[in-house]
């Protein structure tokens, strides 16, 4: 099969396509032939190794050469004990544990996997599992009134957030650089913010903080928050997390605002509701462009450099 294969952590140059031995599935496990896999800012992450965490069980080198964790497509085998699928079936979910997505073919634990939605094609339905899991807990507990900010709104989980919360008839503001204003609003937010050019830490009051790309003081965070606000980061700079997880949360009890970070949960459970209400029409799918596993280094680098608006995918014919 041809797969995109790294040995190094660095740029997308590292990268490069690859024949490798179409992988046999074992106990509990599932073979997919990829129609289409997306992209993350996690995929880019553990290609360029850093934060640190992106490096975990391979400090030195990849521990998995294929990147791509939202993988679409259909089974071509099962191993022994599966039970929910079988060869033909079509399906898609996060397959962060094992990646691979940027192949032919790719193996997935039988649990992170659900059946596709009929009326959502391969594409869309790869762009949900772990941006739609992470938007949704992340905007939990909103109520209609309360205001809301997300920091990286114009990606792939700002946009499902921003719509979330808007359903929840919450006040949205949204902030990423300038190219994505114009899109932020078309997704619904009341108020765009560029981080480039305001302090969003300055203004508010927020009740809920959402922050994707963590990278502030945690007194600036603190300082953003209303009485009784929360906030919670999803990625970014180690020390930026030790400081929430440390001093945020002191700070937070000292002070009735609650700083911490949001420990995602994975699988079908979290993300198969949000592919519903993509399904149904109530939440819109927002891809920018799609890329050929030719062009997974050009795909990576749009995302990485923070020009994407929404999701990107990569589709395999």
């Amino acid at each position: 099969m041809r797969a995109v294969v790294y040995d190094r952590y660095g740029p997308p140059s590292v990268l490069r396509i690859a024949d490798l031995p179409t992988p046999t599935p074992v106990a509990g496990q599932v073979l997919v032939r990829v129609a289409a896999t997306s992209i993350n800012l996690s995929d880019w992450e553990t290609l360029v190794g850093t934060p640190l965490y992106s490096r975990i069980g391979g400090l030195r080198r990849p521990a998995r050469r294929t990147l791509g964790s939202d993988i679409a497509g259909h089974v071509e085998a099962v191993g022994p004990a599966v039970t929910r699928f079988r060869p033909g079936d079509q399906v898609y979910g996060d397959n962060l544990q094992f990646k691979g997505g940027f192949a032919e073919y790719a193996i997935a634990p039988e649990t992170v996997l659900a059946v596709k939605p009929a009326a959502l094609t391969f594409t869309q339905a790869s762009t949900i599992p772990q941006a739609g899991a992470i938007a949704r807990q992340g905007i939990a507990g909103i109520e209609a009134g309360q205001r809301l900010l997300i920091n990286g709104a114009g990606g792939g989980s700002g946009a499902f957030a921003i719509q979330l919360a808007k359903r929840a008839g919450a006040h949205v503001t949204g902030v990423d650089n300038a190219g994505k204003l114009d899109f932020m609003r078309a997704l619904g937010a009341d108020q765009v913010i560029d981080y480039r050019r305001a302090d969003f830490t300055r203004q508010g009051p927020y009740d809920l903080v959402l922050d994707l790309v963590a990278h502030r003081s945690v007194f600036a965070y603190r300082r953003a928050l209303a009485p009784g606000g929360r906030y919670r980061c999803v990625g970014g700079s180690v020390s930026t997390l030790l400081r929430v997880l440390t001093v945020g949360a002191l700070a937070g009890l000292v002070t009735g605002r609650r700083l911490g970070v949001l420990a995602v949960r994975e699988g079908p459970a979290h993300f198969e509701p949000i592919a519903a209400l993509c399904a149904s029409g109530d939440l819109d799918i927002h891809i920018d462009r799609t890329f050929t596993l030719d062009e997974v280094p050009a795909a990576l680098t749009h995302v990485g450099e923070g020009r994407a608006l929404g999701k990107v995918v990569v589709e395999v014919p």
